[in-house]
């Protein structure tokens, strides 16, 4: 499994909700290094709809202002419409949010 199919697969675990965060998701398919690949993987998501890109976020909280369907008002109401808060900054309080998988392995 390639790298942008195994993020796919990871974002598609993150439970309505919750959040990751780009770091997350690239430790998570193999190589902690490569958040930006994970952004680049998003921004291309060939499954629009079924992959929930607007649950992936910045380490703190911070909404992606490239967000690719819309913008960070249209990840924010999507973020809000499952019931993730945010602060009076505009952050998602990750210590509340953050998706924290028992076991995530992904296949190879």
């Amino acid at each position: 499994m390639n790298f942008n199919s195994k993020v796919y697969e990871l974002v598609c675990r993150i439970p309505e909700g919750k959040v990751a965060t780009y770091g997350q998701i690239a430790h998570m398919a193999g190589n902690w290094r490569a958040s930006r690949a994970v952004g680049y993987a998003l921004h291309r998501n060939p499954y629009p709809g079924k992959v929930p890109c607007h649950r992936v976020v910045f380490k703190d909280g911070r909404l992606a202002t490239g967000f690719a369907f819309g913008g960070k008002d249209v990840q924010r109401h999507l973020l809000e419409a499952e019931g993730v808060k945010f602060t009076k900054d505009g952050l998602v309080d990750i210590t509340k949010y953050c998706w924290q998988p028992e076991n995530f392995a992904v296949d190879s």
